[in-house]
């Protein structure tokens, strides 16, 4: 499928199925407006069906990765809780997609902005990175999310320090707090996420999506429902043209390609 750039979002997809979406609003910190919500909704929605994206990837344009939503910004009269709706599709969008996601995090990411990176499976930051559940400071609640995927991450109790406080912290505070898998030199922020997505895009794409909605899924199961998942997958995968790739290249003494089928 063909990603054409929008008002509000770039896209650049490589030959081995890395597709790459910049927020592109750089005068605003990335902050979204009503037109990236919808701008975003209608990409995530052609991404879960797009069989060539092996890999998708976040990022922003500028100096910032996403500062939230932009409360300023005049949009389509209509009553607060459907602007939440519209919102809450948006999250789920996120996180229904069904490859491998990584939020490449170069600059600020501050409310529905940091919720967005840690919707995403893997956060790599630069050191220049800066992070805030900023929702306190402006009177809200916090979304997109956040409330769901901060405890999970992180637990409740750290959970609460960033919602209640809405401290900016910088990558090394979230490194620590567990809320980025790797902090990195800026400079070396794109060849860090580059390797992380090229080795991913040559993974088997059918075993990584069952094993992401399986890890999705984990939290509010029981053991015996999270082994019943996983014979069913399992079982997907043996009649797979990828594992028998597998296999057979590792008889081989070769690395495998693997196709999606």
């Amino acid at each position: 499928m063909a990603y054409d750039p929008t008002e509000t979002l770039l896209f650049d997809m490589t030959d081995d199925g890395v597709l790459t979406m910049t927020l592109n609003r750089p005068e605003k910190k990335n902050a979204a407006n009503h037109v990236m919500w919808d701008d975003l909704l209608a990409t995530f929605q052609q991404v879960r069906h797009d069989p060539d994206v092996r890999v998708f990837i976040i990022t922003g344009a500028g100096d910032g990765f996403c500062s939230g939503a932009d409360l300023g910004a005049d949009g389509p009269k209509r009553h607060q809780l459907a602007a939440m709706r519209h919102i809450h599709d948006v999250a789920i969008g996120l996180h229904e997609l069904p490859m491998p996601t990584i939020a490449k995090v170069n600059g600020v990411a501050a409310g529905a902005g940091l919720n967005m990176a840690l919707g995403c499976d893997l956060i790599v930051a630069s050191d220049r990175a800066r992070f805030s559940e900023i929702f306190a400071r402006r009177g809200l609640t916090v979304d997109f999310g956040g409330t769901w995927l901060l405890p999970r991450l992180i637990g409740v109790h750290k959970a609460k320090e960033l919602a209640f406080f809405a401290d900016v912290i910088d990558a090394t505070e979230a490194e620590r707090f567990g809320i980025v898998n790797h902090v990195v030199p800026h400079d070396d922020l794109d060849a860090f996420v580059g390797d992380w997505a090229g080795r991913l895009a040559a993974g088997p794409p059918i075993a990584l999506a069952q094993t992401k909605a399986l890890l999705n899924k984990s939290m509010s199961q029981t053991m015996d429902e999270a082994l019943d998942g996983e014979g069913w997958a399992q079982t997907v995968n043996f009649s797979t043209r990828d594992t028998r790739e597998a296999v057979s290249a590792f008889l081989e003494k070769r690395d495998p390609k693997f196709e999606g089928h």
